[in-house]
């Protein structure tokens, strides 16, 4: 089901006044891609991107192109390895989380 541009606004919004939304959205996003749910991870991650940094400053912080990055994060996309953690990075520092993993 697609998201309304109404509802990606209010999740902008809501990152934008409140630093703990952003941080869950980033956790969902880590959760959702740990838990093998690929396409939810990249959707709720493309959130982050657009609520807080853009893709166009990811993109100058990454030296990459942003239509790359959009295309890495798009619903056929595969970022390798690489890539998908230097966006994390970039994103943890951003949002103000530093994630782990722990086995449970």
């Amino acid at each position: 089901m697609a998201l309304t541009k109404e509802f990606r606004e209010t999740v902008y919004q809501r990152a934008q006044r409140d630093a703990g939304f952003g941080k869950a959205l980033l956790m969902e996003a880590m959760n959702a891609y740990l838990g093998g749910d690929d396409a939810t991870g990249k959707a709720v991650l493309r959130d982050v991107i657009n609520a807080t940094i853009g893709f166009e400053q990811l993109a100058a912080e990454l030296q990459k192109p942003s239509k790359s990055l959009h295309r890495m994060l798009g619903p056929s996309g595969n970022p390798n390895t690489r890539n998908f953690f230097a966006i994390l990075r970039v994103l943890q520092k951003r949002v103000g989380v530093k994630l782990t993993v722990k086995a449970a």
